[in-house]
């Protein structure tokens, strides 16, 4: 799944509060675990934790996805985080280093923050305004700062600032007194507290970090600091002696360590945790293979499943610059012949994924649960005759070479055969494939992929899929080249609403009135279903990370064993 990269522009100025205001919406129903780990855990021992593959990044400025983020949770901390809990608890943005979720002036165009008491990096070091500061200007770094772009997006600076390194101090942040941060936007942003939840808002000693020095030896700021890390092998957290739980209300820290293992294949992490037996009965990990789905319907393991909606979207997305795709009712066509039922079942079955129908996932708040294209291969073919494509054409579809990705896309070939569609299943280094599908002069007609907020909020999933004034030579995210003047009118008429519950209800309708012209085909929701040891408690799947397990939450039932 790509995760949202909100684009410059208007678009991303939307004044919608809804995280702050408590988020989630209809997330509790997708999130809840199959089994009972909601415990609360135990002070002490060690979690385990098995992951196929590295982070990205141990430096925030550097890296920014839902695996990564929930883990820099353990060893930063920032103004604003997401609530610690299952559903909806996990999308609200509650006070973290800040003693609110900051005061607006200016029509929300200055933000003031106010710093608690008590709080230091791991050398006993307080955390003061100036450091708060140094950390936010790391963003604009032109080496470090390739993470997420909101600091960049919202916070005014000169074009050509270039982050503390390389320019210095950024004016348009004001430090007065070493308890208050003041931030200067481009323009009115209501739900700046959201932003802030973003990995890169953290704190760091001011002329540290350069040269990648973070991605070997952090410095934290939250309740863990690194004790040990080999790059692809094994990361080992352990306290920080200097995080304060009196100043945390989401950080639940209980185990005294956490030991990461890299690089297992994905099947061998399963058979690990399906024996959990030694130190494995400690451990957690990331999502299971397809084919050990029949086997957690086993009784016994159902007390150590959790499943719940990933936050994402998984979807086809359609050239509109390409022809035939350039016609309407060819589009509306393709929605109709595709058998969503049998994407899902390539994708794994209904264990791992449900059909998709609106653009946005059950866990954006203001979602409307609707399905404009339900299959009807009959309705498909009376569209194409329409559009003088009874005979049919060849279509190139874009696909990374995993399993699931492979599975859809057969059953996307499979559909379209019977309308003369010849579906060209087109394979592409997984390394390189949202380089080269963000590129429009490289895209083919077609290409399998995915979308997951940064917030629960319509206007970081939308706007950056959809708006026509933000297609780029590179980086593109408005896969279908799409430029509708009446949806572009649409975001811009939303991004300046105040009102909460009518911006997150017109978010809802945005959805079906892009679905009018049949951009893409929402194909299902993914869901993360995981295995944990036999003696994890307080594990619940989070809404705000990618459906993984929160880790600021989890600990040992018993940490003697």
């Amino acid at each position: 799944m790509r995760r949202s990269a909100a684009l410059a522009g208007v678009s991303i100025f939307t004044t919608l509060a809804l995280a702050a205001c408590g988020g989630g919406g209809s997330a509790g129903k997708g999130t809840t675990a199959s089994g009972s780990a909601a415990k609360a855990a135990a002070s002490g021992g060690t979690v385990h934790y098995l992951l196929t593959a590295d982070y990205s990044h141990l430096d925030p400025v550097r890296g920014w996805d839902g695996g990564v983020n929930n883990f820099y949770r353990l060893i930063y901390r920032g103004l604003t985080t997401f609530g610690a809990g299952p559903g909806k608890e996990g999308t609200k943005v509650v006070p973290d280093l800040a003693t609110s979720t900051g005061t607006p002036s200016d029509g929300n165009k200055t933000w003031t923050f106010t710093l608690k008491d008590d709080i230091f990096f791991e050398d006993g070091t307080p955390i003061t305004s100036e450091a708060m500061k140094f950390g936010v200007e790391r963003a604009w770094d032109p080496e470090a700062g390739i993470g997420s772009p909101y600091a960049k997006l919202l916070i005014d600076a000169p074009k050509d600032y270039k982050g503390p390194y390389v320019t210095g101090d950024l004016d348009t942040i004001e430090t007065p007194d070493p308890k208050t941060i003041v931030f200067h936007l481009k323009k009115p942003f209501a739900d700046f507290a959201s932003a802030l939840v973003q990995p890169n808002f953290v704190p760091f000693p001011k002329g540290t970090g350069a040269a990648g020095a973070f991605d070997a030896k952090p410095i934290a700021s939250g309740p863990y600091k690194v004790e040990s890390y080999q790059r692809g092998a094994k990361l080992k957290l352990v306290r920080n002696p200097h995080w304060k739980a009196a100043t945390d209300t989401v950080r639940a820290a209980k185990p005294d360590s956490y030991e990461i293992t890299f690089g297992i294949d994905g099947a061998t992490i399963d058979e690990r945790m399906l024996a959990g037996q030694g130190a494995d009965a400690n451990a957690i990990a990331g999502a299971i293979q397809p084919a050990t789905v029949a086997r957690i319907q086993d009784p016994r393991y159902k007390a150590r499943t959790l499943s719940g909606y990933m936050g994402c979207t998984t979807y086809m997305s359609l050239n509109t610059t390409k022809k035939p795709l350039d016609d309407l009712k060819v589009r509306q066509a393709i929605n109709y012949a595709i058998n969503k039922d049998n994407v899902v079942a390539g994708d794994g079955g209904t264990t791992l994924a449900t059909k998709g129908g609106a653009i946005q996932p059950p866990t954006i708040v203001g979602r409307l649960d609707y399905d404009p294209y339900p299959t009807d291969p009959a309705k498909a073919k009376q569209l194409l005759a329409e559009a003088g494509q009874d005979k049919g054409f060849d279509l190139t579809l874009d696909v990374r070479p995993v399993p699931r990705q492979q599975g859809m896309a057969v059953a996307i070939q499979e559909s379209l055969k019977p309308l003369g569609i010849n579906v060209k299943i087109n394979n592409m280094d997984t390394s390189t494939f949202y380089e080269v599908i963000g590129t429009p002069a490289r895209q083919h007609d077609a290409a399998l992929t995915g979308w997951c907020p940064d917030w629960s909020s319509g206007a970081t999933f939308l706007p950056p899929l959809f708006d026509g004034r933000n297609i780029f030579e590179k980086g593109n995210s408005n896969l279908a080249q799409i430029n509708d003047e009446a949806i572009n009118e649409r975001i811009d008429e939303i991004a300046e609403m105040t009102d909460v519950n009518a911006a997150n209800a017109a978010y809802g309708e945005l959805d079906k009135q892009i679905m009018e012209k049949a951009p893409i085909v929402p194909l299902l929701y993914e869901k993360n279903v995981t295995i944990m040891g036999e003696n994890i408690a307080g594990a619940y799947l989070s809404d705000s990370y990618s459906g993984g397990i929160d880790l600021v939450s989890v600990g040992l039932k018993d940490p003697s064993k």
